[in-house]
């Protein structure tokens, strides 16, 4: 792009910016330099290193700020990427309390991201709230559908939300259709127990044909907790291959350490039983393998940063393996009793900020 074009498109984004009367990145008044992401993919792997940071918006609400190393305040989209990340993962509700992770929300987010060249993960929960391992909630408006309605609105919904983000210039280059769906989702229709999982396969492939209608090159990802447990990946992938699911990539978390008998648990112990196992999935289902959620206690910023500098290193010799996104890094671990609810961000102890600044844990992405 020429040095001209660069300069006019600096000057129509802020005459946009002023027009609106409010600047989309939040209260700080930084404008980035536009960008625009690479349109042609490239036959080989990229690496992603990535972010999750949906929680962006409510902090900025909430009065949370951003800074630099030299203590310089910045949105915190263009703050991830100064540290090194080049994708951002955004969460999506259907109907949520307050609006947040609602898809006028998740655009917001994505416009960002977009903007300064980032790469961009749509991660659909398919709930009101939180979808995890331990609950799958039927959104509200969904209550009491048959298999067929419960389809159908996965499709019209992930279609919706999509549309929007690609009417307003957004490229999406990988999709979630659940998030961390282990036993399923949209339960009790949609649960996966022991060789039932007709149901769960038909609306995740419902989500996978939305996905394609409006972005035909975007790979689908189907995301399970616990990367380091092979059992459990053998076993959900292995239904999924015999009941047809429809996907391109095997999604895994990975939280490597937790406190237990008074003290932290080695991180390298599990690491390790994931990196086998994305070598396993990959090697026995022919699909790779992508990280989507990572993250390590937020007081233990050197064991956190060792843990990730390993984890990047070794996931990065695996041709197989696309990329790591670190689980909203933004966040800082102090109890904010005002700020913690189902929907908050308050007390959320696998971040790596403190004080608004990133803690050494994040390093390795900068190398």
């Amino acid at each position: 792009m020429s040095y001209k074009s660069l300069i006019f498109l600096g000057i129509t984004g802020i005459m946009l910016i002023a027009a609106c009367g409010n600047n989309p990145y939040g209260p700080t008044g930084f404008v980035p330099t536009p960008e625009k992401p690479d349109q042609t993919q490239p036959e080989e792997r990229v690496f992603a290193e990535g972010a999750d940071i949906s929680w962006v918006t409510q902090m900025e609400g909430d009065g949370q700020k951003f800074l630099t190393a030299g203590g310089q305040e910045m949105e915190c989209t263009a703050l991830m990427k100064e540290l090194g990340f080049d994708a951002i993962r955004l969460r999506v509700w259907v109907d949520p309390a307050g609006g947040w992770c609602a898809k006028e929300d998740v655009l917001e987010k994505a416009r960002r991201a977009q903007e300064l060249g980032m790469r961009i993960m749509i991660d659909f929960h398919y709930s009101d709230d939180w979808a995890d391992p331990s609950k799958q909630v039927v959104p509200a408006a969904w209550k009491d559908y048959t298999i067929e309605q419960m389809a159908n609105a996965v499709s019209s919904h992930t279609e919706e939300v999509l549309k929007l983000l690609k009417d307003n210039g957004v490229d999406v280059e990988w999709v979630q259709t659940g998030n961390e769906v282990n036993n399923g989702m949209l339960h009790p229709l949609g649960k996966v127990q022991g060789k039932t999982c007709e149901n769960f396969i038909r609306l995740a492939n419902a989500g996978r044909s939305a996905v394609r209608k409006v972005y035909p090159k975007a790979k689908t990802i189907i995301h399970v907790s616990n990367g380091h447990d092979n059992a459990l990946f053998d076993w959900f992938f292995g239904l999924m291959k015999t009941g047809g699911a429809d996907y391109d990539i095997i999604g895994m978390s990975l939280y490597p350490c937790w406190w237990e008998n008074n003290g932290w648990r080695d991180w390298k112990i599990n690491t390790d039983k994931c990196l086998d196992n994305i070598k396993a999935m990959s090697s026995k289902y022919g699909k790779p393998v992508m990280i989507c959620e990572f993250g390590m206690p937020v007081w233990e910023p050197q064991k956190a940063k060792d843990a990730l500098e390993y984890m990047l290193e070794e996931a990065k010799d695996i041709e197989e393996c696309l990329g790591l996104f670190w689980w909203e890094p933004q966040t800082d671990g102090v109890w904010k009793p005002s700020h913690y609810d189902s929907l908050g961000w308050g007390a959320y102890d696998m971040g790596a900020f403190k004080n608004g600044q990133a803690t050494a844990a994040l390093e390795p992405f900068n190398n």
